[in-house]
C-alpha cells in the first residue's frame, strides 16, 4: 500500500489553528506539536511495510499571506524526523479543497501508476503505529475502503483499492460521508480501530491520556510528540479539559 501523507508548511497561523482557538495554546506551541506529530507519524510509517508518500502543500494552495519555499520546509521536516529522505516520495498536492487534493492523489495513483491500494494518513495521528498501518493494508486487500474512525466524526486514515466520488467527501462527519460515498459505488468498506488526532482539544485530551497509559504499561512511544507535550507542560483535567502544569 502506498501511504500518503499530506503535510502542511509547519508554520504559525496555518497548522492546528482550531487549537490555538480553543486552548492556551499559542501559534508557536501549536507549530512545534504539528511538527512533532508529523514526524511520529512519518517515522510509523517508514517502519510499516507500507510505501511512504509525501504529499506537500505548495504556494498555490496556500493563503496569499503565507509565502516562503513550502517544499524545503516540508522536505526539511521529513528529513529531521528520518534521517534523510533518499527512500521517500514527495508529490506536490492539487486542488482547491482537502476532498479535492485527497481525490486527486488517490485517483492518480490507482488509475495512471496502478497502485493495487492508496491509504491517506493525517499528519497530526500521532498515536498511530506500524500495527495499525500494517493492519490497514492487510483489510484493503479483503475490501475496497478501509476507514480509520477518529472522534466527532472525522478520520485519521483512508484507504481505497478503487476510488470513489471524491466530490465534498470530507465534509462532516467525514467517516459517514465516505463510507456512504464507498457504498454507493458498490464497494466493500471495511474499518480500522480507532485513534485520536492532536486537530483539536478533545483529541489532544485523548492523545495524552493515551500517551500516559502506553507509558504506564512500558509501551513504545511516539517520541517527538510525547517530548513537546512534556516541554509543553500539557495535562488533561476534568471535562476532559487540556491545561498546563
Amino acid at each position: 500500500m502506498i501511504v500518503v501523507v499530506p503535510v502542511d508548511p509547519p508554520r504559525d497561523g496555518l497548522v492546528l489553528a482550531s487549537l490555538v482557538e480553543e486552548t492556551s495554546l499559542s501559534s508557536d506551541d501549536a507549530t512545534r506539536l504539528y511538527e512533532a506529530a508529523t514526524a511520529d507519524v512519518l517515522r510509523a510509517v517508514a517502519s510499516s511495510g507500507g510505501d511512504l508518500l509525501v504529499n506537500y502543500r505548495d504556494e498555490e494552495t496556500l493563503p496569499d499571506a503565507l509565502g516562503g519555499e513550502p517544499e524545503a520546509e516540508i522536505r526539511a521536516l521529513a528529513a529531521d524526523a528520518l534521517g534523510g529522505t533518499d527512500e521517500v516520495r514527495f508529490e506536490r498536492q492539487v486542488g482547491s479543497t482537502q476532498a479535492a487534493r485527497v481525490g486527486n492523489t488517490v485517483t492518480h495513483l490507482l488509475e495512471n501508476e496502478d497502485a493495487t491500494s492508496v491509504g491517506v494518513l493525517e499528519p497530526t495521528a500521532a498515536l498511530v503505529a506500524r500495527t495499525e498501518i500494517d493492519g490497514a493494508a492487510m483489510s484493503i486487500r479483503r475490501n475496497d475502503v478501509v476507514l480509520g474512525p477518529a472522534p466527532g466524526g472525522r478520520t485519521y486514515l483512508a484507504a481505497f483499492a478503487e476510488p470513489i466520488d471524491f466530490e465534498d467527501a470530507y465534509a462532516t462527519p467525514e467517516l459517514s460521508t465516505l463510507a456512504r460515498r464507498g457504498a454507493d459505488a458498490g464497494l466493500d468498506v471495511g474499518f480500522a480501530p480507532m485513534l485520536p488526532t492532536v486537530a483539536t482539544e478533545t483529541d489532544l485530551c485523548s492523545t495524552i491520556a493515551g500517551l500516559e497509559a502506553r507509558s504506564a504499561a512500558g509501551r513504545p512511544l511516539p517520541e517527538a510528540t510525547a517530548t513537546v507535550i512534556d516541554d509543553l507542560g500539557l495535562v488533561v483535567e476534568d471535562g476532559p479539559t487540556l491545561a498546563r502544569r
